[in-house]
């Protein structure tokens, strides 16, 4: 009996120690993003939300509670997304076939109304709801309630002196920053679809990874962060593995020349060049999918992605709290 007891003690003390090591090593992680609290304390931060990640509820949750949490600690989080499959699959109900020009959905007035209406009406609404249910403010920031994003028209070099006509698509001219920061002041954050009002004030249909990185210039955010379906830049596609950790702006060049940086990744690492040049501090790319991607590359030594820094900021060498943030 008091062999029983020795034994069930012995047990009953490797189970506390087990707890322990967990409780201390939950207590590691929240020291260690200690520093980055203080650091972005009343920070902006500007989240361009899209691609897959926005089709699977779960990954979609996981970012909202982390958006929830960034807001809760102090940081000042502001989101801007597209839609371009809830999109696509919209024009396809209403017997509309999707068309691109250089990369660029054709926008006619039918295209634009059903733009229009997916991320105004149904997904801005479903994210500032979402961010509601897991414990935080959100406000909607577009047409059907307060515009704060113009633009003008865009057209495209045709490669022969002329231009290419995109129907109503155009770029980001001014944002209506007083607006984003008083929300954001109130601990509301700000969510805006990829829509801008014309000089004619009509909408116009705009690449949302380029509004992100006008909103980020405007607001001029301590960080720009772009949710994708890949873990960063990779030198490799096919192997994960091969993710670049940091990156200056002449080594992204030299990737796109190379053929490294291609196809929808290119807009990105444009946007963020230009975010960079206005004064954006840091640009990153990380995989939307990952459960809690963003507080990991926000707030741990390591990260997750890509970063893109100037090269006044960049260490190869580390990416601690003064190379990373």
């Amino acid at each position: 009996m008091k062999n029983g007891g020795l034994v069930v003690d012995c047990l009953g003390a490797v189970g506390d120690h087990a707890v322990h090591e967990e409780a201390i090593r939950k207590a590691d992680v929240l020291i260690e993003a200690l520093g980055y609290f203080r650091k972005f304390h009343g920070r902006f931060t500007v989240i361009k939300l899209g691609g897959s990640v926005m089709e699977e509820p779960e990954a979609l949750r996981a970012l909202l509670v982390d958006i929830v949490f960034m807001q809760t600690v102090g940081m000042r989080p502001v989101v801007v997304h597209g839609g371009g499959k809830a999109i696509t699959h919209a024009m396809e109900q209403a017997g509309l076939q999707a068309r691109f020009v250089q990369g660029r959905r054709y926008t006619d007035d039918a295209t634009l109304g059903i733009v229009a209406r997916v991320l105004a009406e149904e997904i801005n609404v479903d994210i500032v709801r979402h961010i509601t249910k897991y414990g935080g403010r959100a406000a909607g920031l577009h047409h059907k309630t307060t515009q704060c994003l113009f633009g003008r028209r865009l057209t495209l070099p045709d490669g022969a002196g002329g231009d290419v006509d995109l129907g109503r698509v155009g770029e980001v001219t001014e944002v209506e920053v007083s607006l984003i920061e008083n929300l954001c002041f109130a601990g509301v954050v700000p969510v805006l679809p990829s829509l801008a009002e014309g000089d004619d004030e009509l909408l116009l249909n705009v690449n949302a990874d380029t509004a992100a990185a006008a909103v980020a210039v405007a607001l001029k955010a301590e960080k720009l962060v772009f949710l994708t379906d890949t873990p960063g830049i990779l030198k490799d596609r096919s192997e994960p593995q091969s993710l670049i950790r940091s990156l200056t702006p002449v080594e992204c060049r030299d990737l796109i020349a190379q053929g490294i940086i291609d196809k929808g990744m290119i807009p990105k690492v444009e946007a963020s060049l230009d975010s960079l040049r206005e004064g954006v501090r840091k640009t990153h790319i990380i995989d939307g999918r990952l459960r809690h991607s963003l507080l990991l590359e926000m707030y741990t030594d390591k990260g997750i992605g890509t970063e893109i820094v100037l090269q006044e900021n960049a260490n190869g060498s580390s990416r601690g709290i003064s190379a990373r943030h």
